[in-house]
């Protein structure tokens, strides 16, 4: 029977016909996910390289693997004068981004940044478009590694704090990180509080003082192209 034929009775409710409608958005058109796990040492990820790949390899298993990934992480320069720092929102191409369900995040680096993006604990979904834990679930996982300011740009460098695990190296109780809140919760309603990149840093770098303040050592992904 002719395509249209057998779609025109599925609609009558005589058969289903797969094809017959176009097919949802799903972990294979998503740009944009939050890890469902992190590499497992604490802030220690093997540096940008290492965080880019654990998104590629997430996004592969996931069936999104054809697209280039970067994780949206800075780096801070070697002492507060000197150049050497990366800032994360030069890092993920210029947008759009959506998730798994295709629901869009932001439209562009600039919205991303700014009081119009949609990222919340419904819309920052991990790489198979499940829900990641927030504040008020057990374990918390809500302190996303970002190592950036509210505006995605890096901190200064020495003397200034390490807010990024010696520039995600570090996996024991020296240094710290900054971290955002992918569902914008917190105990104090205020915009750094409930920022989904720059909230607050770690107490540490190892994972139990990750999961102290209460993350799981997981970041965003986003397709850079």
């Amino acid at each position: 029977m002719h395509r249209k034929a057998l779609c025109w009775l599925a609609a009558l409710g005589a058969l289903a016909v797969a094809g017959c409608a176009s097919t949802p958005p799903g972990p294979k058109d998503m740009t944009f996910f939050v890890t469902s796990v992190g590499p497992g040492k604490g802030g220690d990820l093997g540096g940008l390289a290492g965080a880019d790949a654990h998104c590629q390899a997430l996004a592969k298993a996931a069936g999104a693997g054809d697209r280039e990934w970067r994780a949206y992480l800075s780096t801070q320069g070697p002492m507060w004068n000197q150049p050497g720092a990366v800032d994360a929102r030069d890092r993920i191409g210029p947008g759009p981004w959506q998730n798994a369900k295709g629901v869009v995040i932001a439209r562009s680096v600039d919205e991303l940044h700014s009081a119009a993006n949609n990222l919340t604990k419904e819309t920052a979904l991990d790489e198979r478009g499940g829900l990641v834990n927030g504040r008020t679930d057990k374990p918390n996982k809500h302190d996303i590694l970002t190592g950036s300011r509210p505006d995605g740009t890096a901190f200064a460098g020495a003397p200034n704090p390490d807010m990024t695990c010696g520039n995600w190296t570090k996996g024991g109780k020296e240094g710290s990180a900054m971290t955002g809140h992918h569902d914008r919760a917190s105990a104090l309603q205020s915009s750094w509080a409930t920022s989904w990149n720059s909230s607050h840093p770690t107490v540490g770098c190892d994972p139990g003082s990750l999961r102290d303040t209460g993350g799981d050592g997981l970041f965003y992904c986003f397709a850079a192209k």
